[in-house]
Formats: structure tokens, C-alpha cells, sequence
């Protein structure tokens, strides 16, 4: 493992934690690590609020295990006070409501506990990379595209819900980009009419740059989720090459830490092309034998293609225990393991589009709404994601 220089060595780790095993274990590993000035360690949140003041350059490592709801409230009050503290939270209670709450006071960085030593290590060590400013190497965010080459089967509606749920989870800024360009829904299923829209922008990429991006592209309401909507006319889709949908996309990975692309069912070299910069591919299908068949001749097309299908995954949509066609004959069928199901739930989903709204705000407690937030979950980060294998494993 490579650290890097950093010219302030004067960073100090803050440990709150009731358990003597765990403060000893964490001491051990930080040392092993030898990055950090000193070790502080605290009982209670009051204290732990002193440490932090007096030193505002530094880690935070917190375990919640014994008092959730005022441990979340104080990383609220350390994440608004203190923008130079990074935190690490500890449980060993995770579930996924728990790692949303996380999420939403801004914490990006959760471990289950017991602690497992290369995880930590991995994760401290990222972050001595930001505390010295060599973040911008990890740096790009992360282009997920969301396909399937039989229509009707819920593409867009997968994307709209999934671009939401990671802006509202992360607070980071995500864009929700729209390439089907002669039957795009994005602006319908949210109930937008946007001044600009993706053919301005592809017209414009000498011009444009983050700042402009971030005051033109349509915001939806008070998240972070940014809008670039399909052309309103036909013919405003006629001149755009794949050279210039590469370019934008490009330009929003550098711009945006998540881009959500729906994209047209239609092979052509548009498609292809922005599905071979993508970094994840949600292939989304349901569990019937023509849609299943159209998902094979996908993954066939994609190695056709120079698509990598490593990074291709199976999502699930209208997802139903007692469907005939069971997961693990899906699974065999298409050689890959399912990724994540979305289940069918009709009269949520209908309201949602019906009233040009995401499922979360018809109904949050819905099961439809919950799958949205675990998918968010998992792509997000990868130590989610295992985390989140670890809970359906327990369960």
C-alpha cells in the first residue's frame, strides 16, 4: 500500500467508543498505519466536542452501537461546524435504515463492527489522502447507465428513482441525463420543463464548463439532483455525433460525482459508444422468457460490441417471489448473478408516474421506495455495498 507526502503531519485521530476492546483494536491497527500525530479518546459525545474544537484538523472515529440517535445528532453538529474533521462511523448493529441516517448527516465512511483490518486500513488510508490534498486521484465521478433493448419494462422510471435516491442519500451532486432522443420521459416522470436541454449543451461544450453546468442544467427541487433533459424537437437530435455525447459525458464526470444516463434501446454508435465509457451498466429486465431472451441477446450484443460486461449487472424490475421464472433460473439463463431486484408494487409506481413524481414522495415506507434506497446504497460506495451483502447474507 503507497501513502502519500503530506505536509501537515500534525493531524490528530479522535476515538469515542464505551468499549476498551474496541479502542485497543482500532489503536493497534492506526499504528500499524503510522500516518496520524496522536490518539484521543473519549467516553462522551460533550467530551468528544472539546477534542474536536481544539482540534479541527482531524479524524473522527465514532461508535454508535450503544446510542444511535444522539450519536447521529452530534455527527450533524460535527459535519456543520467542522469542515476539515473526516469521520469514520462504527456499529455493530448496521442496518440499512441505519446507514441511510449515516448518509444523510453527510458521513460517507461507515464500518460494521467487529472492525476487519484491510477494510480500515483502506479506508483511513484514503483519507490521509485527502487530508493531504491527493483526493483528485480517486478522483472522477462515476458514469451508470441504465439499458435494456425491449421497451416497457420500466428503464426510465429505474434511472429517475435511482438518480433521486443517490442525490438525497450522498448530498453530493448527481445529474440525470436523458439519450433517447426522440422519446425521452425524464422531464414527464418528474414534472419539469427545463430551459436547457442536452442539444443546447452538446451546441455549446467549447463553452461549457462546472459553474456554467451547475447554474443551467435544471435542478429538481431542493436535492441535489441536476436534470439534463432529451431535445424537445426531432431535429434538434440530427446533428449529435457519439464524439460529442463523449465529450459531455466526460465533462459531467468531472463535473457531477454520479451521472444517471437513460439511454435509447436503439444499437447504434451513440449508445455504444457512451455505454463503453460508462462504469456501471444496469441491464434491466423482468422476469419473463421474451424480455429474458432480449436480456441474453444483450450481453451477446455488448461482447460483439467491446462492451465490457464485467462491469454489466442485472437488475430485476417488477420483481415478484412467486413469478414462475424463480432467480436462480434467471441467473443461469443469463450467466450472471442478479445484481438487484425492484418489486412490483403497481399502484405505487403508477401514482408516481401518473403524477409526475418519484416513488419516495407517493410513498417512502413503500417496499418499491425502500429497494430504491438499498440500490443507491450499494452503488454509492463499495463499503456499503459489502456491508449491505452482509446484511442479506444475515437475513
Amino acid at each position: 500500500m503507497c501513502y502519500y507526502l503530506c505536509m501537515d503531519t500534525n493531524i490528530p485521530v479522535i476515538v469515542i467508543s464505551e468499549y476498551a476492546n474496541t479502542r485497543e483494536v482500532l489503536k493497534l491497527y492506526l499504528n500499524e498505519l503510522n500516518l496520524f500525530s496522536d490518539y484521543l479518546f473519549a467516553n462522551d459525545l460533550l467530551n468528544a466536542y472539546e477534542l474536536v474544537r481544539k482540534n479541527p484538523k482531524s479524524l473522527l472515529i465514532i461508535d454508535i452501537s450503544e446510542y444511535p440517535d444522539p450519536g447521529l445528532n452530534f455527527l450533524n453538529k460535527i459535519k456543520d461546524e467542522f469542515l476539515d474533521c473526516k469521520i469514520i462511523a462504527l456499529s455493530d448493529k448496521p442496518s440499512v435504515d441505519l446507514m441511510i441516517k449515516i448518509m444523510r448527516c453527510g458521513v460517507r465512511k461507515f464500518l460494521s463492527l467487529p472492525i476487519i483490518k484491510n477494510e480500515f486500513s483502506d479506508l483511513v488510508s484514503n483519507l490521509w489522502d485527502e487530508f493531504c490534498g491527493n483526493a483528485g486521484k480517486v478522483g472522477k465521478g462515476r458514469i451508470i447507465t441504465v439499458y435494456s433493448n425491449k421497451g416497457g419494462i420500466g428503464k426510465t422510471s429505474v434511472a429517475t428513482n435511482l438518480a433521486l435516491e443517490l442525490a438525497k442519500i450522498t448530498k453530493e451532486n448527481v445529474v440525470l441525463v436523458d439519450l433517447n432522443f426522440h422519446s425521452g420521459d425524464i422531464t414527464a416522470f418528474l414534472d419539469l420543463k427545463p430551459s436547457f436541454n442536452i442539444s443546447y449543451m452538446l451546441q455549446n461544450l467549447d463553452k461549457i464548463n462546472k459553474d456554467f453546468l451547475l447554474s443551467t442544467i435544471e435542478k429538481y427541487k431542493d436535492t441535489s439532483l441536476y436534470v439534463l433533459a432529451d431535445p424537445p424537437y426531432f431535429k434538434q437530435a440530427d446533428n449529435i455525433s457519439a464524439d460529442k455525447i463523449l465529450t459531455l459525458l466526460e465533462i459531467l464526470r468531472d463535473t457531477f460525482s454520479y451521472a444517471v444516463v437513460d439511454i435509447s434501446a436503439v444499437a447504434e454508435e451513440k449508445t455504444i459508444s457512451a455505454l463503453k465509457i460508462s462504469d456501471l451498466i444496469l441491464l434491466v429486465c423482468i422476469a419473463n422468457l421474451p424480455a429474458l431472451r432480449n436480456s441474453q441477446r444483450c450481453l451477446e450484443f455488448f461482447n460483439h460490441s467491446g462492451i465490457d460486461t464485467d462491469k454489466v449487472q442485472i437488475l430485476i424490475n417488477r420483481f415478484m417471489e412467486n413469478d414462475d421464472i424463480k432467480s436462480d433460473d434467471i441467473e443461469n439463463l443469463l450467466g450472471k448473478k442478479i445484481f438487484a431486484k425492484i418489486p412490483n408494487n403497481y399502484f405505487t409506481l403508477m401514482s408516481a408516474i401518473n403524477k409526475g413524481l418519484p416513488v419516495c414522495d407517493i410513498n417512502p415506507a413503500s417496499n418499491v421506495a425502500k429497494s430504491y434506497r438499498e440500490l443507491a446504497i450499494i452503488i454509492s460506495d463499495n463499503i456499503y455495498k459489502r456491508n449491505m451483502m452482509k446484511l442479506s447474507a444475515d437475513g
